[in-house]
């Protein structure tokens, strides 16, 4: 017994001997890989587990006034293919699955693979089920040729919205159109590189997602733009060129809504336009922001800046009379009204109303061609305004006025000869409705960091004053009847005071020089209210096929659709209480009947507290001339009330607000 448990003694003792001798070993061992071969080992597994990955920040966000979403990018993966890691026996399946995950031909991911080299693309920027299809593809398969590259993916969520003014980003999250070209160095994201701790499968292990995760915005990338635009005032433009587009089928229409008293072009919008999200199904003429890079003879608009130019310099009056023969010889180029003929004898008040072009052609002639054109650039034509989009035209005016003919002075006097945007003609007009003075337009509201903080502000920028204040109220005056009795009435809406002008310019020849023959721009550019401008619309239409081409015909009517939705949208009370108004109207009309006249005459009504689009109606009706001074409601008559006189008379009508 005694024998037998010292054998068992032994054997233990001979175990725990081998037991603490392979402990030993593996000390010395241990020891050695770390005192001896510890660097060469440690710079060998991190060969092996460590890769450096770019990471890709996300492009910044464009927003509108109000903050809303107009582009927006995500992190979005594409798939890579390594040729020469493909083996044989995998190629036909690879092909095979890709082709069904990717909604690719089978051939072209066989011509990716036939290219050969180490980096060829198969898709760009992956949907999410085909990224995550791909990841359990390669899981599943150990495919180690493909890899999974971050990039950038853009998304307008309003489809066409804003289009022409956004732009669209090419591969390599590059901008290549509007805004995203513009502020591209600014919006860009940066691709960052990053040492990541992978496993065998290529994955990241441990913290460095999140380490390399926070290395994606630093310094001064990935801003955001908040643009001065509304986007709900944008979508009312948008559908008002809709209809445009429809009932006159224009080659283009073009629209602006500009606030006169900070520059803030609160929508701008062009017809045709694009899907920015599928920009390559559309052309270049649909890319292309007509409010900017669009120049044309702008027509009787441009009359507004000339009448505001005659005032200013003391050449005429409002109630300056003239003779309008229908038609003037200048220089052995003859230049006629509108309509062909003769308004006789007539007062500046009415030259405006009417747009006379014989009138407009002498006013011209007296001032000279080198204060018209010193004018002309007082109120930004001739040079780009500096709005923060690309491709901006300068305009064109004569480079020496003084080697302007008088039919040159003539011609441009009435719009003619010289070419303008459509952002400078309503930049023009806002300094109308802001007291005379001029300001930069902006199209840039606010830029941000990343991190939310503020890069820079953008705010009212005065350029200079171009007609003194008395002048100006004088020229509003004028174009508020341009709507209220003259050739812009389709864009009066009732209860709100609107001013403005219109325009009918015909086409130049691009190809030879002179004119289209019926080939027109018709165009309306007005404010409202006239006591507080709060918004400055422009609508052009450019060569309308169905039938009508004046201004006044069609340009009027689409800028009265968006004059309506706008001021009711932005909350802006109508001038007057319209019913109110109606039933004063009424009640007046029944007091104070029109004495009966005796025969080739007519009893003069009392028009005390009338607007002037009545006033005006009310003396058409008993065949009466009306001379305007002023504007608002009638507060006295140059002829008292149950006056008779004969019908051709012309009374002059004093208003005010």
């Amino acid at each position: 017994m005694k024998k037998q448990r010292h054998n068992v003694q032994l054997r233990i003792s001979w175990l725990l001997l081998i037991i603490w001798g392979c402990f030993g070993l593996l000390l010395v061992r241990f020891a050695w890989l770390q005192l001896v071969d510890g660097d060469e080992l440690a710079e060998r597994a991190m060969t092996i587990a460590e890769e450096n990955r770019a990471r890709q920040s996300p492009r910044g966000k464009i927003l509108d006034r109000n903050g809303r979403e107009l582009a927006i990018s995500r992190m979005a993966k594409s798939l890579v293919i390594n040729p020469s890691k493909v083996k044989p026996e995998d190629r036909d399946n690879l092909v095979a699955q890709l082709s069904e995950i990717l909604k690719l031909k089978p051939e072209e991911i066989s011509e990716d693979i036939d290219t050969g080299g180490v980096f060829v693309y198969v898709k760009r920027r992956l949907e999410v089920d085909e990224e995550n299809a791909i990841k359990e593809l390669k899981e599943d398969n150990e495919y180690e040729c493909l890899e999974l590259h971050d990039e950038v993916k853009r998304y307008y969520p309003n489809d066409m919205l804003a289009a022409n003014v956004l732009g669209f980003i090419g591969t390599d999250d590059k901008g290549l159109a509007g805004m995203e070209q513009y502020a591209d160095e600014l919006l860009k994201g940066e691709a960052q590189e990053a040492d990541l701790i992978i496993d065998m499968r290529g994955r990241p292990i441990f913290d460095s997602i999140f380490s390399a995760a926070q290395q994606r915005y630093k310094g001064d990338n990935s801003k955001s733009i908040t643009l001065t635009i509304d986007s709900t005032m944008q979508f009312i433009v948008e559908q008002a060129l809709d209809k445009a587009m429809a009932d006159n089928k224009p080659k283009a229409v073009t629209a602006v809504v500009m606030d006169p008293k900070t520059g803030d072009v609160l929508a701008m919008a062009s017809r045709p336009s694009y899907n920015p999200n599928k920009f390559w199904q559309a052309n270049a003429e649909a890319w292309r922001n007509r409010a900017i890079s669009s120049v044309y003879e702008p027509g009787s608009t441009f009359k507004a800046m000339v009448a505001g130019t005659a005032l200013q310099e003391g050449v005429v009056a409002p109630n300056m009379t003239f003779y309008d023969p229908g038609h003037i010889d200048v220089s052995e180029k003859r230049i006629q009204n509108w309509n062909g003929e003769s308004f006789g004898n007539v007062t500046f008040t009415d030259i405006v109303k009417n747009s006379i072009n014989t009138c407009f052609a002498q006013i011209g002639l007296w001032l000279g061609g080198e204060k018209l054109n010193e004018y002309a650039e007082k109120f930004g034509f001739g040079k780009a305004t500096g709005i923060e989009l690309p491709g901006e035209e300068s305009g064109i005016l004569f480079a020496n006025p003084k080697d302007m003919v008088n039919s040159d002075v003539a011609t441009m006097a009435i719009g003619q000869s010289i070419a303008v945007t459509p952002l400078q003609l309503v930049t023009a007009m806002s300094a109308v409705a802001n007291d005379g003075v001029l300001l930069k337009p902006h199209i840039i509201k606010q830029i941000t960091n990343a991190d939310g903080s503020v890069y820079k502000e953008y705010g009212r920028e005065e350029v200079r004053r171009v007609i003194d204040s008395a002048t100006d109220k004088t020229l509003m005056g004028l174009l508020e009847q341009v709507v209220a009795t003259g050739g812009g009435s389709k864009a009066a809406v009732k209860g709100y005071r609107i001013a403005g002008k219109t325009g009918t310019a015909q086409k130049i020849n691009e190809h030879t020089s002179g004119y289209m023959e019926g080939r027109y721009i018709a165009s309306f550019c007005g404010f409202a209210p006239v006591e507080n401008p709060e918004i400055v619309v422009l609508v052009v239409i450019d060569d309308p096929s169905a039938g009508a081409f004046y201004g006044g015909q069609i340009a009027a009517p689409v800028a009265r659709d968006i004059f309506s939705q706008l001021l009711r949208f932005m909350h802006i009370s109508p001038s007057s209480d319209t019913f109110a108004d109606m039933n004063k109207d009424k009640e007046a009309a029944a007091a104070k009947p029109a004495p009966a006249a005796s025969d080739g005459k007519v009893r003069m009504p009392d028009l005390t507290g009338m607007s002037i689009r009545d006033v005006s109606q009310k003396l058409a009706e008993l065949g009466l001339g009306i001379d305007v001074q002023g504007n608002g409601l009638a507060r006295s008559q140059s002829i008292p009330a149950g006056a008779e006189i004969k019908s051709s008379q012309s009374v002059t009508v004093t208003f005010s607000p």
